[in-house]
């Protein structure tokens, strides 16, 4: 491992200004067989992991949880490693040229992502020699586009079944929401033909329903507005599904001074998904809101609300959420509405239903610690959580 950062270190330092065109792009596709040949490398350690059960020394119970958990890799990104490693086992010339560096994971993922359990089932059901599509989709990979690899493996797919059943294509469809720095939201759908209808239909009667005069917003930001008023009106007729005990809502926090002022007041309020927006927003989504107070001592945490009671309360619930925002456990941070609210110190044992003695849990790890493993918040307010021996859980350090 120190001869690989002592090469990284040296490409690192290498004065790129002197290169030529030639040399740069001879570079670049030595970086690029190099980068292939560590991802290949990463999806067979995370999957020797997982055969091992690796994860479970800190407290996770899949390789992929860790992977977004403690090398902080997005959700997308973490379930290609686990997949591409799992499928490498089955495709050895595919797996060959992905360690060589002359495959890409993106092209390792084309198969992968395609031809899966199932797949190979039906596959050995039917006589098909998997090996000589390896090696085809191999070849392919180093002589052809990326496209080309794409529609060989479709071909492949649909082959295994030519006369069965209509698929069912709901199972198609997909949507990813991406949240920025400054809380603004993107996202992609796909949806089949039936799906789209009944979306479009519903955007279309409040547009149609919103036509002022003089209206110069684009059809674009029109549908935009559509989506966020259907959102809005499903929120306030109250009949969504439930989350933990609460109707879904909109959650501002908000200091009470910036709340009651009359300023912009830029970056002092945050919503319940993490974004940051101004006090004026904040006063604006007020106008017609619950009003939650919760009084914050002069360090930051939410006092107590000095009654004892077995079952927690919403408004202790509230201030638990106010203070951890999500799953406390080392490498989790699952969202609050996965979470429970858990004694430090068992109610059965005298512990108080109180603020102090409260932790937000998910139901994974609210089951991990009531079997031996630890949670505790220092005097600095740190979480920090021990395994079942007493040592504690750390996070991977960040690469510098």
């Amino acid at each position: 491992m120190s001869e690989l950062g002592s090469a990284l270190d040296s490409f690192g330092a290498e004065d790129l200004h002197g290169l030529t065109g030639g040399q740069t792009l001879e570079r670049t596709a030595v970086l690029v067989a190099a980068r292939n040949r560590l991802d290949a490398e990463i999806a067979r350690t995370a999957r020797h992991a997982e055969l091992t059960q690796a994860p479970e020394h800190d407290g996770l119970v899949s390789m992929r949880s860790w992977l977004i958990g403690h090398l902080r890799l997005s959700a997308a990104e973490a379930s290609r490693i686990v997949r591409t490693g799992r499928a490498l086992e089955h495709f050895p010339a595919l797996a060959a040229g992905f360690a060589e560096g002359a495959v890409t994971a993106a092209q390792v993922d084309v198969v992968a992502s395609t031809v899966g359990e199932q797949e190979r089932a039906r596959a050995a059901e039917q006589d098909v020699d998997l090996a000589a599509f390896d090696r085809t989709w191999a070849a392919l990979a180093v002589s052809s586009s990326h496209q080309t690899l794409a529609v060989a493996v479709k071909a492949f797919e649909a082959a295994l079944d030519p006369d069965g059943a209509e698929p069912d294509p709901t199972e198609d469809r997909r949507l990813s929401v991406a949240t920025h720095a400054d809380g603004s939201v993107t996202g992609r759908f796909d949806l089949d033909a039936v799906g789209g209808e009944k979306v479009k239909a519903a955007l279309e009667s409040i547009v149609q329903a919103d036509r002022p005069q003089g209206d110069l917003r684009t059809r674009w930001q029109q549908n935009a507005d559509a989506l966020v008023q259907l959102a809005d009106n499903q929120l306030a007729a109250g009949d969504l599904p439930t989350l933990r005990t609460q109707k879904p809502h909109v959650v501002i926090t908000v200091g009470v001074e910036d709340l009651v002022g009359e300023g912009t007041g830029p970056g002092t309020a945050s919503t319940g998904f993490g974004a940051v927006i101004s006090a004026a927003r904040a006063r604006w989504l007020a106008c017609d809101a619950v009003v939650s107070r919760i009084v914050m001592g002069p360090d930051g945490v939410p006092l107590d609300l000095g009654r004892a009671h077995r079952v927690v309360t919403p408004a202790l619930r509230r201030a638990v959420v106010a203070r951890d925002e999500t799953c406390v456990f080392a490498g989790c941070g699952a969202p609050h509405h996965w979470a429970d609210v858990h004694h430090l110190v068992h109610w059965a044992h005298g512990g108080e239903t109180s603020l102090e003695n409260s932790a937000l849990l998910c139901e994974r790890h609210h089951t991990k610690v009531h079997h031996g493993f630890r949670v505790q918040r220092d005097p600095g307010g740190r979480w920090r959580t021990h395994r079942p021996d007493g040592t504690e859980i750390l996070l991977e350090p960040r690469l510098v």
